[in-house]
């Protein structure tokens, strides 16, 4: 058998996590757009008191963190926000994240436990987010508003509304 038609005995390895750059060297703030799931796409967020806990944690972000939240949307079951790092107190995005998701996983779950409106009391598995994030850096060429128009329209190809000024689950915290 030649080389290039022998077998792999020993499985590939799987993927750990996305690596992620430590500096970007861009003119201005560099404004990422990030994308989070619940946890089996269950669709608990698009709820008024679910959407203070979110965003009332992104008006904190720049405080506690050193991030800006530029414009969001909320969907049933995930989240698009872009976001934007302070100069040079900001923590590493990674960091920033994982607080984000931990501190507004514990209140959604305080509000499950309430029993509040239309979310399920909790079962097995109280409110979790899905263990990874999208995210993806604005590069000089892609505009930011042609990536707010395009996840603006999000509950509309989803047939949640016909016009995407009608969802009530959208708007922004910081100006990017």
């Amino acid at each position: 058998m030649r080389n290039s038609e022998q077998k792999h005995s020993a499985p590939l390895p799987k993927r750990k996590h996305l690596r992620r750059l430590d500096r970007i060297l861009i003119q201005g703030a560099p404004v990422y757009f990030i994308t989070v799931c619940v946890k089996e796409r269950r669709p608990l967020l698009a709820d008024p008191l679910v959407a203070s806990v979110l965003t009332d944690a992104w008006r904190y972000s720049y405080e506690g963190h050193g991030w800006m939240v530029g414009r969001y949307v909320i969907m049933p079951d995930h989240v698009h926000f872009f976001a934007a790092p302070a100069p040079d107190d900001a923590k590493t995005l990674s960091l920033f994240m994982g607080c984000w998701k931990r501190s507004t996983s514990i209140r959604i779950r305080a509000l499950q436990a309430a029993g509040q409106r239309r979310l399920p009391r909790p079962t097995n598995e109280s409110f979790a987010w899905q263990k990874e994030f999208f995210d993806h850096l604005l590069r000089n060429d892609e505009s930011y508003r042609e990536k707010w128009e395009y996840i603006r329209q999000n509950p509309c190809r989803s047939g949640l509304v016909s016009d995407p000024g009608d969802w009530p689950y959208q708007g922004d915290i910081h100006v990017l």
